[in-house]
Protein backbone atom coordinates (compact mmCIF):
# COMPACT_ATOMS: atom_id res chain seq x y z
CA UNK A 1 0.00 0.00 0.00
CA UNK A 2 1.05 3.60 -0.50
CA UNK A 3 -1.48 5.93 1.12
CA UNK A 4 0.42 9.21 0.69
CA UNK A 5 1.97 10.43 -2.54
CA UNK A 6 3.12 13.88 -1.37
CA UNK A 7 3.11 15.64 2.01
CA UNK A 8 3.79 19.39 2.17
CA UNK A 9 3.20 20.54 5.72
CA UNK A 10 -0.53 20.15 6.47
CA UNK A 11 -1.30 19.35 2.82
CA UNK A 12 -1.35 15.65 2.01
CA UNK A 13 -1.89 14.30 -1.49
CA UNK A 14 -3.38 10.87 -0.88
CA UNK A 15 -3.39 8.03 -3.37
CA UNK A 16 -7.10 7.51 -2.80
CA UNK A 17 -7.83 11.13 -3.68
CA UNK A 18 -5.70 10.87 -6.83
CA UNK A 19 -7.54 7.72 -7.97
CA UNK A 20 -10.86 9.40 -7.20
CA UNK A 21 -9.84 12.38 -9.35
CA UNK A 22 -8.68 10.06 -12.15
CA UNK A 23 -12.01 8.22 -12.09
CA UNK A 24 -13.90 11.53 -12.30
CA UNK A 25 -11.77 12.78 -15.21
CA UNK A 26 -11.99 9.54 -17.19
CA UNK A 27 -15.69 9.23 -16.42
CA UNK A 28 -16.47 12.72 -17.69
CA UNK A 29 -14.58 12.06 -20.92
CA UNK A 30 -16.54 8.85 -21.53
CA UNK A 31 -19.86 10.47 -20.63
CA UNK A 32 -19.19 13.38 -22.98
CA UNK A 33 -18.40 11.02 -25.88
CA UNK A 34 -21.32 8.65 -25.19
CA UNK A 35 -23.82 11.48 -24.73
CA UNK A 36 -23.38 12.71 -28.30
CA UNK A 37 -24.10 9.24 -29.67
CA UNK A 38 -27.16 8.91 -27.42
CA UNK A 39 -28.62 12.22 -28.58
CA UNK A 40 -28.24 13.79 -25.14
CA UNK A 41 -26.79 17.33 -25.03
CA UNK A 42 -23.11 17.13 -24.16
CA UNK A 43 -23.28 20.22 -21.94
CA UNK A 44 -26.13 18.69 -19.94
CA UNK A 45 -24.22 15.40 -19.55
CA UNK A 46 -21.06 17.13 -18.30
CA UNK A 47 -23.01 19.30 -15.84
CA UNK A 48 -24.84 16.24 -14.60
CA UNK A 49 -21.54 14.41 -14.19
CA UNK A 50 -20.25 17.26 -11.99
CA UNK A 51 -23.45 17.16 -9.94
CA UNK A 52 -23.17 13.39 -9.55
CA UNK A 53 -19.55 13.73 -8.43
CA UNK A 54 -20.32 16.38 -5.80
CA UNK A 55 -23.46 14.71 -4.48
CA UNK A 56 -21.74 11.31 -4.53
CA UNK A 57 -18.85 12.49 -2.37
CA UNK A 58 -21.24 14.34 -0.04
CA UNK A 59 -23.53 11.34 0.32
CA UNK A 60 -20.61 8.97 0.85
CA UNK A 61 -19.14 11.25 3.50
CA UNK A 62 -22.40 11.79 5.40
CA UNK A 63 -23.15 8.06 5.38
CA UNK A 64 -19.66 7.29 6.69
CA UNK A 65 -20.16 9.86 9.44
CA UNK A 66 -23.50 8.34 10.45
CA UNK A 67 -21.92 4.89 10.66
CA UNK A 68 -19.00 6.29 12.70
CA UNK A 69 -20.80 8.99 14.65
CA UNK A 70 -18.57 8.57 17.71
CA UNK A 71 -15.77 10.18 15.67
CA UNK A 72 -17.84 13.30 14.93
CA UNK A 73 -20.25 13.66 17.87
CA UNK A 74 -18.04 16.25 19.53
CA UNK A 75 -17.43 18.23 16.33
CA UNK A 76 -19.98 17.59 13.52
CA UNK A 77 -18.35 20.30 11.38
CA UNK A 78 -15.39 17.95 10.87
CA UNK A 79 -17.57 15.85 8.57
CA UNK A 80 -16.74 18.30 5.77
CA UNK A 81 -13.84 20.17 7.35
CA UNK A 82 -10.64 19.36 5.39
CA UNK A 83 -8.56 20.60 8.34
CA UNK A 84 -10.38 18.46 10.88
CA UNK A 85 -8.26 15.37 10.38
CA UNK A 86 -5.37 14.76 12.71
CA UNK A 87 -3.46 13.42 9.72
CA UNK A 88 -3.31 16.71 7.84
CA UNK A 89 -5.39 18.45 5.20
CA UNK A 90 -8.06 16.34 3.57
CA UNK A 91 -11.20 14.31 4.17
CA UNK A 92 -10.82 10.59 4.90
CA UNK A 93 -13.68 8.15 5.18
CA UNK A 94 -16.37 7.54 2.54
CA UNK A 95 -19.17 5.01 2.07
CA UNK A 96 -19.92 4.02 -1.53
CA UNK A 97 -23.54 3.01 -0.96
CA UNK A 98 -24.47 6.38 0.52
CA UNK A 99 -22.78 8.13 -2.38
CA UNK A 100 -24.74 6.11 -4.94
CA UNK A 101 -28.09 6.84 -3.27
CA UNK A 102 -27.58 10.61 -3.17
CA UNK A 103 -26.12 10.63 -6.69
CA UNK A 104 -29.19 8.86 -8.09
CA UNK A 105 -31.55 11.25 -6.27
CA UNK A 106 -29.66 14.32 -7.50
CA UNK A 107 -29.53 12.97 -11.06
CA UNK A 108 -33.28 12.36 -11.13
CA UNK A 109 -34.00 15.89 -9.91
CA UNK A 110 -31.62 17.43 -12.46
CA UNK A 111 -33.02 15.37 -15.35
CA UNK A 112 -36.54 16.50 -14.46
CA UNK A 113 -35.45 20.11 -14.23
CA UNK A 114 -33.77 19.98 -17.66
CA UNK A 115 -36.52 17.82 -19.22
CA UNK A 116 -34.13 15.02 -20.20
CA UNK A 117 -35.11 11.31 -20.39
CA UNK A 118 -34.17 9.84 -17.01
CA UNK A 119 -33.88 6.22 -18.13
CA UNK A 120 -31.71 7.01 -21.15
CA UNK A 121 -29.45 9.17 -18.99
CA UNK A 122 -29.11 6.48 -16.32
CA UNK A 123 -28.29 3.89 -18.98
CA UNK A 124 -25.63 6.27 -20.24
CA UNK A 125 -24.02 6.71 -16.81
CA UNK A 126 -24.23 3.14 -15.47
CA UNK A 127 -21.11 1.71 -17.21
CA UNK A 128 -19.18 4.83 -16.22
CA UNK A 129 -20.08 4.37 -12.56
CA UNK A 130 -18.83 0.78 -12.78
CA UNK A 131 -15.53 2.03 -14.20
CA UNK A 132 -15.36 4.49 -11.30
CA UNK A 133 -15.65 1.58 -8.87
CA UNK A 134 -12.72 -0.12 -10.61
CA UNK A 135 -10.46 2.94 -10.28
CA UNK A 136 -11.44 4.16 -6.81
CA UNK A 137 -11.13 0.72 -5.22
CA UNK A 138 -7.50 0.66 -6.33
CA UNK A 139 -7.21 3.87 -4.31
CA UNK A 140 -8.80 2.07 -1.36
CA UNK A 141 -6.16 -0.66 -1.57
CA UNK A 142 -3.32 1.87 -1.70
CA UNK A 143 -4.86 3.75 1.22
CA UNK A 144 -5.49 0.61 3.27
CA UNK A 145 -9.17 1.35 3.90
CA UNK A 146 -12.17 -0.94 3.18
CA UNK A 147 -10.02 -3.94 4.06
CA UNK A 148 -11.14 -7.51 4.54
CA UNK A 149 -11.31 -10.06 7.33
CA UNK A 150 -8.68 -12.68 8.11
CA UNK A 151 -7.94 -14.90 5.14
CA UNK A 152 -5.65 -17.90 4.54
CA UNK A 153 -6.09 -18.24 0.80
CA UNK A 154 -3.04 -17.95 -1.51
CA UNK A 155 -3.90 -14.37 -2.49
CA UNK A 156 -4.27 -13.05 1.07
CA UNK A 157 -2.43 -9.79 1.74
CA UNK A 158 -0.50 -8.35 4.70
CA UNK A 159 -0.67 -4.62 5.43
CA UNK A 160 2.36 -2.96 7.06
CA UNK A 161 2.63 -1.70 10.61
CA UNK A 162 1.07 1.74 10.96
CA UNK A 163 -1.60 1.05 8.35
CA UNK A 164 -5.32 1.12 9.10
CA UNK A 165 -5.78 -2.69 8.85
CA UNK A 166 -2.75 -3.32 11.08
CA UNK A 167 -4.12 -0.99 13.77
CA UNK A 168 -7.37 -2.96 13.90
CA UNK A 169 -6.30 -6.58 13.32
CA UNK A 170 -2.53 -6.69 13.64
CA UNK A 171 -0.20 -8.54 11.30
CA UNK A 172 -2.62 -11.15 9.94
CA UNK A 173 -3.37 -12.12 6.32
CA UNK A 174 -6.53 -10.46 5.04
CA UNK A 175 -8.94 -10.72 2.15
CA UNK A 176 -7.98 -8.04 -0.44
CA UNK A 177 -11.60 -6.87 -0.61
CA UNK A 178 -10.55 -3.65 -2.33
CA UNK A 179 -9.09 -5.62 -5.23
CA UNK A 180 -12.12 -7.91 -5.33
CA UNK A 181 -14.28 -4.81 -5.76
CA UNK A 182 -11.91 -3.26 -8.29
CA UNK A 183 -11.88 -6.37 -10.48
CA UNK A 184 -15.65 -6.61 -10.18
CA UNK A 185 -16.03 -2.97 -11.25
CA UNK A 186 -13.89 -3.54 -14.35
CA UNK A 187 -15.85 -6.65 -15.33
CA UNK A 188 -19.14 -4.84 -14.76
CA UNK A 189 -17.98 -1.94 -16.93
CA UNK A 190 -17.28 -4.24 -19.89
CA UNK A 191 -20.50 -6.20 -19.33
CA UNK A 192 -22.72 -3.11 -19.17
CA UNK A 193 -20.98 -1.48 -22.14
CA UNK A 194 -21.51 -4.63 -24.20
CA UNK A 195 -25.16 -5.00 -23.19
CA UNK A 196 -25.90 -1.29 -23.56
CA UNK A 197 -24.96 -1.48 -27.24
CA UNK A 198 -27.35 -4.41 -27.72
CA UNK A 199 -30.19 -3.61 -25.32
CA UNK A 200 -33.77 -4.13 -26.46
CA UNK A 201 -35.35 -1.48 -24.26
CA UNK A 202 -34.36 1.67 -22.40
CA UNK A 203 -33.64 1.14 -18.72
CA UNK A 204 -32.08 -2.31 -19.13
CA UNK A 205 -28.51 -1.16 -18.45
CA UNK A 206 -29.43 0.76 -15.31
CA UNK A 207 -31.61 -2.06 -13.96
CA UNK A 208 -28.81 -4.58 -14.43
CA UNK A 209 -26.35 -2.24 -12.74
CA UNK A 210 -28.55 -2.07 -9.63
CA UNK A 211 -29.07 -5.83 -9.56
CA UNK A 212 -25.43 -6.83 -10.04
CA UNK A 213 -24.05 -4.10 -7.76
CA UNK A 214 -26.47 -5.06 -4.98
CA UNK A 215 -25.73 -8.78 -5.33
CA UNK A 216 -21.96 -8.27 -5.25
CA UNK A 217 -22.10 -5.82 -2.33
CA UNK A 218 -24.28 -8.19 -0.32
CA UNK A 219 -21.77 -11.01 -0.72
CA UNK A 220 -18.58 -9.06 -0.12
CA UNK A 221 -19.91 -7.66 3.16
CA UNK A 222 -19.23 -11.05 4.75
CA UNK A 223 -15.47 -10.90 4.05
CA UNK A 224 -15.05 -7.17 4.70
CA UNK A 225 -14.04 -5.93 8.14
CA UNK A 226 -16.42 -3.72 10.11
CA UNK A 227 -16.42 -2.48 13.66
CA UNK A 228 -18.85 -4.37 15.95
CA UNK A 229 -21.30 -1.44 15.99
CA UNK A 230 -21.77 -1.80 12.23
CA UNK A 231 -23.26 -5.29 12.69
CA UNK A 232 -26.73 -6.14 13.90
CA UNK A 233 -28.77 -9.33 14.14
CA UNK A 234 -32.32 -10.34 13.26
CA UNK A 235 -33.78 -13.85 13.70
CA UNK A 236 -30.29 -15.13 14.38
CA UNK A 237 -28.88 -13.74 11.10
CA UNK A 238 -26.00 -11.24 11.30
CA UNK A 239 -25.88 -8.39 8.78
CA UNK A 240 -24.62 -4.85 8.30
CA UNK A 241 -26.67 -1.82 7.36
CA UNK A 242 -25.08 -2.02 3.92
CA UNK A 243 -26.85 -5.37 3.54
CA UNK A 244 -30.16 -3.56 3.95
CA UNK A 245 -29.21 -1.02 1.29
CA UNK A 246 -28.10 -3.84 -1.03
CA UNK A 247 -31.41 -5.69 -0.60
CA UNK A 248 -33.37 -2.51 -1.40
CA UNK A 249 -31.21 -1.88 -4.48
CA UNK A 250 -31.66 -5.47 -5.66
CA UNK A 251 -35.44 -5.40 -5.30
CA UNK A 252 -35.58 -1.99 -6.99
CA UNK A 253 -33.47 -3.29 -9.89
CA UNK A 254 -35.67 -6.36 -10.38
CA UNK A 255 -38.85 -4.26 -10.25
CA UNK A 256 -37.48 -1.73 -12.72
CA UNK A 257 -36.34 -4.48 -15.08
CA UNK A 258 -39.83 -5.97 -15.19
CA UNK A 259 -41.54 -2.60 -15.62
CA UNK A 260 -39.14 -1.29 -18.27
CA UNK A 261 -39.33 -4.56 -20.17
CA UNK A 262 -43.11 -4.33 -20.28
CA UNK A 263 -43.05 -0.70 -21.44
CA UNK A 264 -40.37 -1.59 -24.02
CA UNK A 265 -39.20 1.98 -24.67
CA UNK A 266 -37.11 1.87 -27.85
CA UNK A 267 -33.45 2.44 -26.97
CA UNK A 268 -30.85 4.60 -28.69
CA UNK A 269 -27.96 2.50 -30.00
CA UNK A 270 -24.55 3.87 -29.02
Amino acid sequence: MYSELVRLGPIVVRSYGVMLAVSFFVGMMIVSARSRKAGIPSEFAVNLALLVIISGVAGARVTYALYHWSEFAGSPFDIFNPFGSSEGFGIAGLNLQGGLVLSFASAIAYCRKKHQPILAVFDLFSPVVALGIFLTRIGCFLNGCCFGTECHLPWAVHFPQGSIPHSYLGDVPLHPTQLYSSLYGLMLFFLLTYLDNRKRFTGLTFSLFLIVEAFFRFLIEYVRFYEPEMWTELFGISFTWNHIVAIIMFLAGISMLLVFRRKAIKPVRL
